[in-house]
């Protein structure tokens, strides 16, 4: 990834920070934690079965382990919102690191049920801190028409991380153990903290946020509730529950066990597929985000169609008629998978124009709820579901569906409040933009 990439423009808007390879050199110091992060957010994906195996639990109870830790991100991503607002990128990733690598170091050494889960929510804990901060220090360092291509970069190194953990710590975990795997890959978190004290800067020089006002829980409120009044606020969040969860929940636990108990793969076989979803998503990252870049009226179609075509794979693979699915069908499914993630970036997409520079992280925070909220939801049902039908695939999954119906229903609902807000707002920022001394 050059600086050139990442600050060609024609034109920048009046007070935009000014890129540059600096600016890239900071951005991919936040970036690194991320990608840490996400090391350890989906390394229970890899270690389901071994999981279910060492705590003797069975598929509620294995979901338990992702609920919770999504739990924890969905509940914390408006504090969250709120403290980058307030503190700054480099405090709240730092103790975001601290966080989840102490999470991370507790499930290695975990010996029961209860202090895996504690783990696993502490590990939640400090991932929450992660992205936001990321988006924030994107918005800062680079100037704002370059926002869409910055976070699917940022959602890039994201999936490098996912893959980081479906071809490295898979391998790890049945070469070294359970508890030196995991124990290992916490150094990880100790190198980025590093990074981010001794180089992390929140802003450029000369580009410094206004100061944070301190106005207590009334300012608080106020700050959620300007936020959540704007269509785009919603909207972002509505794209963002649709779009995301497919491939999370697949990613995240059921995908190595629906691969393996349903359709009768391998382990490699099945990791293979996985890794399959996660470069699928790197190379539709980067489509996605020159397309939005160049064309903004892009946004919805691409996650409108991103929905249409999961939704439609994934009952040719449910539907399929016989007992396994044909290899050539689940190749395109994670395929189509590794779209989503791309696609919930959009909805940050639409969060951010809809919101002036104060209420950035906040409305952030807001749009990141929704995939793990719609997340959380279909790793419970799923769950439920095959220990109620006896772990019937088919019937678990159909659960995909129903979620997305719902979020396709707000998307519908909200896509022209939305679309006339922005305009107002676009012919606003023009003609103050006129007035402002070149």
């Amino acid at each position: 990834m050059s600086s050139r990439s990442l600050n060609s423009q024609a034109v920048s808007l009046p007070g935009d920070p000014p890129g540059g390879p600096r600016a890239v050199a900071v951005w991919a110091i936040g970036v690194s934690v991320y990608f840490v992060a996400v090391i350890f957010r989906t390394s229970l994906g890899v270690a389901g079965l071994d999981a279910a195996d060492r705590f003797h639990v069975n598929a509620s109870a294995l979901s338990t382990f992702s609920i919770l830790q999504l739990l924890v991100y969905a509940g914390m991503q408006i504090p969250v919102g709120l403290l980058v607002d307030r503190l700054g990128t480099k405090k709240v990733l730092a103790m975001g690191v601290v966080l989840f690598t102490a999470g991370q170091v507790g499930f290695a050494f975990s010996t029961s049920y209860g202090m895996a889960l504690a783990s696993r929510a502490l590990l939640g804990c400090g991932d929450a801190l992660t992205f936001i901060s990321v988006l924030r220090l994107g918005t800062r360092w680079f100037p704002a028409r370059r926002g869409p291509l910055v976070a699917q970069l940022a959602g890039l190194a994201g999936m490098a991380g996912n893959l980081v953990s479906t071809l490295v710590l898979a391998r790890l975990l049945h070469r070294i153990g359970w508890t030196a795997a995991f124990g290992g890959s916490a150094f990880a978190g100790a190198l980025v903290l590093l990074l981010l004290l001794l180089f992390l800067k929140d802003h450029p020089e000369g580009h410094e946020p206004e100061p944070f006002p301190h106005h207590g829980s009334a300012y608080v409120r106020r700050q959620i509730a300007a936020s959540w009044r704007e269509p785009g606020t919603r909207l972002g969040m509505w794209v963002h529950f649709t779009t995301q969860f497919p491939a999370m929940v697949f990613l995240l636990l059921w995908g190595l066990p629906f691969l393996v108990q349903a359709q009768g793969l391998s382990r490699a076989t099945a990791g293979e597929l996985l890794t399959l979803v996660v470069l699928s998503n790197m190379v539709v990252g980067l489509v996605y985000g020159q397309i939005v870049a160049r064309h903004h009226a892009a946004r919805l179609p691409l996650a409108l169609g991103t929905v249409g075509a999961t939704a439609v794979m994934w009952a040719a693979t449910l539907l399929y008629p016989g007992t396994h699915a044909p290899m050539w069908l689940l190749v395109v499914l994670c395929t189509v998978l590794g779209a989503c993630g791309p696609a919930s970036m959009i909805g940050f997409d639409f969060a951010r124009p809809a919101n002036p520079p104060e209420r950035q992280g906040t409305a952030s925070g807001i749009t990141n709820m929704g995939g793990f909220i719609a997340s959380m939801t279909t790793l419970l049902a799923i769950g439920v579901l095959l220990d109620a039908t006896g772990d019937d695939y088919a019937v678990a999954f159909s659960a995909v569906f129903l979620l997305q119906a719902l979020g396709l229903s707000q998307i519908l609902r909200l896509r022209k409040q939305a679309a006339r807000r922005e305009r107002e707002r676009l012919v606003a920022s023009r003609v103050e933009t006129v007035h402002v001394p070149a």
